[in-house]
């Protein structure tokens, strides 16, 4: 129905091929070396997080008088006493599992005591639900998970909207990472197995939040926004996604790593049922969400997003001339990998990733280490979107590797937030329990069946 009513993008991207850098580039409008999440991502014995310096979409926002609530995973830090979770980020309310949970044991993901088909760690602690900065509930318990979410993002909006006060909701679902999970209402439900019982969950979820915004008669004045942080990973076979025609998936900088579906969608403002091939990205909606609320920004530091306005509200051209592709593990010396503009693009490295044998392509094996390119491997996206045949245009070689390094001559680099790690800082909701880690369990908050769970939503 998004798509029906909204705008689809087909050229559209993350700014990472995994998970903490693309959510740090989302928040900041920033590409995430800038802020020091890199190389790779946050685990749950991290004790790093995104800088506090840094300014989210919801910090600009608060300054505006905006109501800012996040539901699901965060993966920017837990951090010590818990200091880099949302609510040390500019958020009024949190609820969720602060990382993936497959960073920690799993052993029921199907109503209503099926096994998770994936491995998951086993030397970490049970996944912790946080309320704000209360753990509620560890392990988390994946079969109700989705309906505590939801729940406690249709409560945000309604308080918000009951109250008059303009609202930010960031919505950033587990589904559908590995392992999969899906509670009663979606259990062998689909024909595409796990996967598809999953996404059918999330697609049910979508569809509570979009209705809460109809019955608060706010949904002709709110920006609704759908997308991804990564490509689909390979790995997990037909469980962990499919990535269509484009090449490889998550983990790698080719367009099955970064170019993701999204959606934008605002009742009587975004023409319904369009769809553009205007470059975008994720970096793009911090400048985007800030124009349009009249909030400020930030104008002490490099802005590396663009305001996609005149592609959502004016059927014109896109401000961004060219996108920038940073590996999953980036570092100084190698910098970039690629970059494009409106129809060509350049790898200057490439390497695989998350994958491997019966996968077919070698190019996106996980044993296919970093290869430079010398010149760099060139294609045209808007006819060859499988990146399958190479171009020897030396005049677009010549000016994309200019744009490249005039790029990276104005990047400052912040120091990686991610090498630092100590079991000890892993989140337990009973601190000093023994034994560690497998001690740190607790209810305090149960999710009951048709008892809908209300959030302590800060006022």
């Amino acid at each position: 129905n998004m798509a029906a009513e909204g705008l689809r993008f087909l050229q559209f991207y993350s700014a990472s091929p995994v998970c903490s850098p693309s959510r740090a580039a989302l928040l900041t409008g920033r590409y995430q070396v800038r802020s020091g999440i890199w190389p790779g991502v946050f685990g749950a014995s991290s004790t790093g997080g995104l800088p506090h310096n840094e300014t989210t979409i919801a910090e600009a926002l608060k300054e505006v008088g905006y109501a800012t609530g996040m539901v699901g995973k965060w993966h920017l830090g837990v951090g010590a006493n818990f200091t880099y979770l949302p609510t040390n980020q500019g958020f009024d309310y949190y609820l969720g599992i602060p990382y993936s949970h497959d960073m920690c044991p799993c052993y029921v993901c199907f109503y209503p005591n099926d096994t998770c088909f994936d491995h998951c760690r086993t030397g970490e602690v049970p996944c912790p639900i946080f309320q704000n900065q209360e753990i509620i509930q560890q392990p988390a318990d994946f079969t109700t998970l989705t309906a505590r979410y939801t729940d406690g993002a249709t409560a945000f909006i309604q308080k918000s909207a009951g109250s008059g006060s303009p609202f930010f909701l960031y919505m950033a679902y587990q589904h559908t990472h590995h392992p999969q999970f899906a509670s009663q209402m979606f259990r062998n439900k689909t024909l595409r197995g796990t996967m598809g019982d999953s996404l059918a969950e999330l697609d049910w979820s979508v569809g509570q939040i979009m209705s809460t915004l109809k019955k608060a008669g706010v949904d002709n004045n709110t920006l609704v926004f759908f997308t991804a942080d990564n490509g689909p990973s390979l790995t997990r076979h037909v469980r962990g996604g499919n990535q269509g025609l484009l090449k490889c998936g998550k983990g790698t900088t080719y367009e099955g790593g970064q170019r993701e579906p999204a959606l934008a969608w605002m009742p009587g403002k975004i023409p319904a049922g369009k769809t553009t091939l205007e470059l975008a990205g994720t970096v793009d909606l911090l400048p985007t969400v800030l124009n349009l609320a009249g909030a400020k920004v930030p104008s002490d530091r490099p802005i590396d997003g663009v305001d996609m306005a005149p592609i959502l509200f004016g059927n014109s051209t896109s401000n961004r001339e060219m996108y920038f592709y940073y590996p999953k593990n980036p570092e100084p010396q190698t910098g970039l990998f690629a970059i494009r503009n409106s129809r060509y693009k350049a790898h200057f490295r490439t390497e695989g990733s998350h994958c491997g044998p019966p996968y077919r392509d070698e190019d996106c094996w996980a044993k296919t280490s970093m290869k430079a390119h010398d010149p760099p491997l060139l294609f045209d996206l808007l006819i060859d979107p499988s990146e399958q045949y190479q171009l020897g245009n030396e005049t677009v070689i010549k000016e994309l590797t200019q744009a490249a390094n005039d790029f990276e001559s104005k990047v400052v680099w912040h120091a990686s937030e991610i090498h630092g790690s100590d079991a000890h800082a892993q989140p337990c909701c009973k601190p000093g329990c023994s034994p560690f880690p497998s001690c740190c369990q607790c209810n305090k908050v149960p999710y009951i069946q048709d008892q809908p769970f209300s959030p302590n939503i800060v006022d």
